[in-house]
This record gives structure tokens, C-alpha cells and sequence, in this order.
């Protein structure tokens, strides 16, 4: 009798472990996951820091290009306005378009192709799109994670008593999709 005493013992001691142990993978994947958002959110944020630089200083070479400076201002606006992380990708991709065609212009513009600060905004904000692209990885990397540990067996059953399920991967949109053409 006290053998089956102490193995119900252990299988009780091992069931709460197994509990305890699947909360906490839940909690620390979605921590990641809330962690990874923000780290985009940042990036997202300090290139829309950087634009208001970029202007002033394209402004004073390429005055009468002021439809193009309009479309990278109101660009950063949606940006800084979105409230949810697909409406924030979707604007700083726009942002992103706009200041590719900033950096076309400065072609036709020697000087200011040649201007110190232009090229120091250029260098940090190139900078910036390959931490945001690291971050839309390691967002989707922990999102990964997350979802394999909510449908795997044993964790597909603690995702049910936890009430977890799959959370969404970041998607590139269509126009991200699209192949550049180069032409000369």
C-alpha cells in the first residue's frame, strides 16, 4: 500500500512540474515575442527620428522638389500615428519608398550627394533598415518558437488548459515582394 502511496506521489509531483514548467515556457516565449515587437517598434521609431534631418538638410539643395518632401513628411506621419504593429509596417514600408526616391534625388544633386551630414543620415539610416529587418526576423524567429511549443505534444495539451494558441508571423507585403528593376 505504500508503494502505490509514493508512486501516485511522484506522478502528482511530476504532472506539477510539467504544469509549473509549460506556464513559464508560455510566459517567457510571449515575453520574447512582446520584447521583439517593441525592438521593431524602436528601429521603426528612430527612422522616423531621422527624416526630420534628412528634409532640412535635402530642402536646402533641391527646393523645388517639394511634392517628393511632402510624400517622405506625410510618410512619417503615418508612421508615428499607427497604433498596431501591421499598420506601423505598413507605414514605415511607405516611409522606406519614400526615402529610396530621397536618395534617387540626391543623385541629380552632386552637392549634396557630396554633403557631410546628408551622407551621415544615409549611412544611419541604412543602418537602422538592417535592424529593423533583424528585428522582423527575430520577432518571426520567436513567434516560431512560440507556436512549436503550442503544438507539439505534450504542449498542445498545456496551450488548451492555458488557453494558447498560435499567435501570427510577421508577413511582407506584395509590393515587398516585387523584384526591382534596374535599368541603365
Amino acid at each position: 500500500m505504500s508503494i502505490l502511496i509514493w508512486a501516485l506521489i511522484i506522478v502528482a509531483v511530476i504532472i506539477v512540474i510539467m504544469f509549473i514548467s509549460y506556464y513559464n515556457r508560455f510566459v517567457l516565449l510571449s515575453n520574447r515575442i512582446d520584447n521583439s515587437l517593441a525592438q521593431i517598434d524602436v528601429q521603426l521609431k528612430k527612422r522616423a527620428d531621422l527624416v526630420p534631418n534628412l528634409v532640412n538638410i535635402v530642402k536646402g539643395y533641391v527646393k523645388h522638389e517639394k511634392v517628393m518632401i511632402e510624400k517622405v513628411t506625410e510618410s512619417r506621419k503615418a508612421l508615428l500615428s499607427a497604433k498596431d504593429i501591421s499598420s506601423k509596417v505598413k507605414a514605415g514600408d511607405k516611409l522606406q519608398g519614400a526615402l529610396k526616391t530621397i536618395f534617387a534625388l540626391a543623385e541629380n544633386y552632386p552637392d549634396l550627394k557630396a554633403n557631410t551630414n546628408f551622407l551621415q543620415l544615409q549611412e544611419e539610416l541604412s543602418s537602422i533598415e538592417d535592424k529593423i529587418a533583424y528585428s522582423r526576423q527575430y520577432y518571426n524567429d520567436n513567434i516560431l518558437s512560440y507556436n512549436n511549443s503550442v503544438e507539439v505534444f505534450p504542449g498542445k495539451l498545456f496551450a488548451r488548459i492555458f488557453g494558447k494558441s498560435k499567435k501570427q508571423f510577421l508577413q511582407i507585403t506584395t509590393a515587398e515582394k516585387a523584384v526591382p528593376k534596374v535599368q541603365f
